[in-house]
């Protein structure tokens, strides 16, 4: 008949009540389901000292690390992000008047919330850099998605025909490190791959182009005329288009600008800040790319194949896919803003 556990400050209220309402001890136990014990005791302590509440959480050990130490564990953990527990322990433990375990450690920081995790990789920023990040946030802060529809983006991926992942682990015992199903088979450069360059706006798609050799000046020449001019004259015939690139070597080369410079006329050419591919969302449909690679039930085997899969896909992205990243630009932007041209997450 009795309950586990303690009763809650409710429960308690309903046996003092039921008590003080005429019932007795074997009325009140009946009717709410609690032992003859209990009804006796609650009453009891209510009548002598007035107590409708539980002091259960005030016993039991006391937490080796308090509120104060918690907020010296966090800021050692801010001061080195990348130490182990062990040397947590260790810093914690120097000077302090109480010696805590690595396991108490462990347990402490996930109780504040803190996990280990792999850190993001970002591009590495110099403070030029940043700088050149926030001023093109600023002054593009109150552009509006109808704005960023007239921006068509672009850029080169290269895709490898076997794709390494670090992250993958196996369930093995201690003698089957050479067990051929513990082992995941490498070759030089990822066996190969394809390079891509690919263009799109919110309107439409664009061609996906296989790059064969090494992308110079000579050959982006040739993708920006037999590309870039018919995708931009077309999706933008009153000549507000903007076309986007990053700062590549080949991107700047002489005759480039020479080529964009005669038809400034038709579009105008979207100043790019250096270093920034987190904030071009053609980066995004390149990871669409991969993961449905990834995902194929018949994996290619050689990069004809590859390269045929990579278009085919491409072909096939849907319309909301591409749309919703253009839409996310103000969003973008506002993140480089709140992160002072630093690197971002969306």
């Amino acid at each position: 008949m009795g309950k586990k556990g303690d009763l809650s400050d409710f429960e308690r209220g309903m046996i003092v009540g039921a008590r003080r309402a005429g019932l007795s001890i074997s009325e009140t136990a009946n009717l709410l389901g609690f032992s003859r014990t209990t009804i006796s005791r609650v009453y009891r302590e209510w009548s002598e000292k007035e107590k409708t509440s539980s002091e259960r959480q005030f016993c039991g050990r006391k937490c080796l690390v308090d509120a104060r130490g918690q907020r010296r564990m966090a800021r050692l953990v801010r001061a080195d992000r990348r130490a182990t527990v062990t040397q947590i322990t260790t810093r914690y433990n120097q000077g302090g008047q109480k010696s805590i375990s690595e396991r108490t450690v462990r347990r402490t920081l996930r109780q504040m919330g803190y996990s280990s995790r792999r850190p993001h990789r970002v591009p590495l920023l110099s403070a030029k850099n940043r700088k050149l990040m926030l001023q093109f946030a600023q002054a593009h802060r109150n552009w509006t998605i109808e704005d960023w529809k007239n921006v068509a983006w672009s850029d080169e991926s290269r895709f490898l025909l076997r794709q390494s992942d670090g992250r993958v682990r196996i369930w093995r015992l201690q003698h089957e490190s050479m067990d051929p199903s513990c082992l995941v088979s490498t070759v030089q450069a990822g066996g190969g791959g394809v390079m891509v360059w690919g263009i799109f706006s919110w309107h439409s798609l664009g061609p996906l182009v296989p790059i064969e050799h090494r992308c110079n000046a000579t050959a982006y020449l040739s993708i920006v005329a037999d590309h870039v001019h018919p995708f931009m004259t077309t999706m933008y015939p009153t000549s507000d288009g903007y076309f986007q690139q990053d700062n590549a070597p080949c991107h700047k080369a002489a005759i480039i600008s020479d080529w964009f410079l005669e038809h400034d006329n038709e579009f105008a050419v979207l100043k790019w800040p250096p270093q920034s591919p987190d904030l071009n969302p053609i980066e995004h449909l390149w990871d669409v790319v991969e993961r449905e690679i990834r995902i194929m039930d018949v994996q290619p085997t050689n990069l004809r194949q590859l390269c045929d899969a990579i278009m085919s896909i491409w072909t096939k992205l849907p319309e909301e896919c591409f749309q919703h990243l253009v839409e996310s630009m103000p969003r973008r932007i506002e993140a480089v803003l709140k992160a002072k041209g630093g690197p971002t997450r969306y």
